[in-house]
């Protein structure tokens, strides 16, 4: 049995034997999720098995709703410990990210930073990287993201610029003859997205992609951050996305309220 479908048991039993002052029987999903601050979808996503990237801060909320003593608190720790993305998303394919990248990386404690593949793929993440992303369905794709998730217009306050930008990356991936994977994500957008399917057939039609990234997030609201992107001269189609606030600014104050969030364990 995967690690999720594990978690997903153990929060089911605990959630169904909870009994307290709150609760006279076993809370529903929706109590659950409200009470941890996010969405029934999500909890329900992480019971069924099927959420893969658990955020520390979440699985800390969940203890606290569960009223988990010390015990099952590590033993929710044992069971989440090979899907906790906070630090290092699974390179299952790909390239090995060095350790001195991850160093680098993960000491930006107030810059958001996020290592992608050439498909877009979230190899490595630092913790904001991980906390900006936190809660949405497809956070280990920026291109599914983008098309796939139902959030993302909403999360993505130019969505269609973002949309656009990320159609001309996709078209801009070099294709071997043989190039299964980009066949395989090119087919699986096209079939469940029509926005894609409209993008990619007109994509040199599409507007302009901004520097300047507004987002809307369920935590700290509206933000607009200066997004960069950096080659990695050591692994050939790695990008590096790193996201700045403007000093002294709303936007700045919220990251760190994400930062403060995300490092939060109970």
């Amino acid at each position: 049995m995967d690690s999720g479908k594990l978690l997903g048991d153990f929060l089911r039993t605990r959630r169904e034997a909870l009994t307290s002052v709150r609760f006279s029987r076993g809370p529903e999903t929706a109590e659950v999720a409200m009470l941890a601050g996010i969405s029934t979808a999500a909890y329900t996503r992480l019971e069924n098995g099927t959420e893969h990237r658990p955020s520390e801060r979440v699985l800390g909320s969940l203890a606290r709703v569960l009223e988990l003593d010390p015990a099952a608190k590590e033993q929710m720790w044992a069971l989440a410990r090979p899907l906790l993305l906070c630090h290092r998303p699974e390179d299952s394919a790909g390239e090995p990210v060095s350790p001195h990248l991850r160093r680098l990386i993960d000491g930006w404690t107030d810059t958001p930073a996020l290592l992608c593949d050439r498909l877009m793929n979230v190899r490595a993440a630092n913790c904001l990287g991980t906390a900006l992303l936190d809660g949405l369905e497809h956070a280990d794709n920026l291109f599914r993201l983008v098309f796939l998730d139902p959030a993302a217009p909403e999360f993505f306050q130019e969505w269609y610029h973002i949309a656009g930008a990320a159609t001309d990356s996709l078209h801009a991936v070099p294709a071997g003859t043989d190039d299964p994977e980009l066949a395989a994500l090119i087919g699986e957008l096209s079939g469940q997205s029509r926005d894609f399917r409209r993008l990619w057939a007109g994509h040199d039609l599409v507007t302009d992609a901004h520097r300047f990234k507004r987002m809307r997030h369920p935590e700290i609201g509206d933000v607009t951050l200066i997004c960069d992107v950096f080659d990695v001269h050591r692994l050939p189609g790695y990008q590096l996305i790193v996201f700045q606030a403007e000093p002294g600014s709303p936007s700045e104050h919220a990251l760190a309220l994400l930062g403060s969030l995300a490092v939060t364990t109970i």
